[in-house]
């Protein structure tokens, strides 16, 4: 089968490997459609980072080289021995994470911050591929209204809709975005479908200023635009009860704070990949906070299927399909220029 191998910094290739057979616990998925993350980019330019360069994985044993893809769905067409629960038909997404269930985290049902974490596609050969296997624990079925190519959106939605519920919001808040990139467009979505009517999206970009508008959200351009000054006078002073910066900016930590009312949180659901300086005496005089944001659990994956299955997600002009022959020049390059938004490689092309 063609898979998309990462040997490392600036090094993928799309080779036949062979087809995985599952193991007890195990399913085997003919992957649909595979999500390009921010996370593979980063990968690809600037990695190895989080997939192991020569020490397996704790819990996977896996190291370079392996195959990308942690965004995924697909058709179950093979069982281990022992499952149960999943059938060989089944339409199938995957939460991507590897967990020890024995540190406190974990113990806790918070395993999204496992002490050993690991990632399907990061750390065991992952969904760019025409079939992968996986553990039944990390297997979740589709409605049969949900389309295949919907629900590889449902991991990074996922993330968005996690990062939403630490806003502590209901449908009486206020909510501020800060980058309408796919997580910032997520958030919107997972703020909305809590219920938020009054939800602003900064961002500097019109392509995407433009992409998420014609959602149906309402944008403010911080070039043009003094976002505190105008937050202040929609609020009447009290300003908004949660802030989530899904941009990872420097102007973004620094205005989110002064909009932000007293004791409300900033979530941080951004990959900083260098100190940003962060005003914290905005954090102090009134009791602010900033929140940190990591994956996801069953729960937002169930949650997220569910506003999926009521046609809640809308994909219209911010999602692509690309072959998987594309990846680097259709995939990575694009997205890394800032040319697309959202593209999901097809395996089978």
């Amino acid at each position: 089968m063609r898979a998309a191998v990462y040997y490392g910094k600036n090094k993928v290739e799309i080779e036949d490997v062979p087809e995985p057979t599952p193991g007890e616990g195990q399913v085997k998925i003919k992957v649909s459609r595979n999500g390009i993350c921010g996370t593979d980019l980063h990968e690809y330019y600037d990695g190895p980072i989080f997939i192991p360069p020569s020490e397996p994985h704790p819990l996977t044993g896996k190291c370079l080289p392996l195959t990308l893809g942690h965004e995924f769905s697909g058709v179950v067409t093979d069982i281990g021995r022992g499952v149960t629960t999943i059938r060989e038909g089944d339409r199938v997404v995957v939460e991507p994470i590897y967990r020890c269930g024995e540190c406190r985290p974990c113990r806790t049902g918070l395993y999204n911050l496992c002490n050993v974490i690991g990632f399907h596609g990061l750390m065991a050969d992952g969904g760019m591929a025409e079939y992968t296997v996986v553990p039944v624990n990390q297997v979740h079925k589709l409605p049969d209204n949900v389309s295949l190519e919907m629900g590889a959106l449902v991991e990074p939605m996922s993330v968005a809709y996690h990062a939403a519920t630490l806003g502590e919001v209901n449908d009486q808040s206020r909510a501020l975005i800060y980058g309408a990139g796919p997580i910032g467009i997520g958030l919107w979505f997972a703020l909305r479908g809590m219920g938020l009517t009054e939800i602003d999206v900064v961002e500097p970009t019109e392509t995407r200023r433009k992409s998420i508008e014609a959602l149906g959200a309402r944008t403010l351009d911080p070039t043009k635009e003094d976002v505190t000054s105008l937050i202040a006078d929609r609020t009447n002073g009290d300003g908004v009860d949660a802030a989530f910066d899904a941009a990872g900016v420097a102007p973004a930590v620094q205005s989110a704070p002064e909009c932000l009312g007293e004791r409300r949180p900033l979530i941080s659901v951004a990959i900083y990949e260098k100190p940003l300086p962060t005003p914290l005496i905005n954090l102090v005089l009134r009791e602010r906070r900033i929140q940190g944001t990591i994956c996801y659990t069953s729960a937002d994956y169930s949650a997220v299927i569910d506003l999926m299955a009521k046609d809640h997600y809308n994909t219209t002009g911010w999602v692509e399909d690309i072959p998987l022959t594309g990846l680097i020049e259709d995939g990575f390059e694009q997205l890394r220029a800032g040319k697309k938004m959202k593209l999901l490689i097809d395996p089978a092309n």
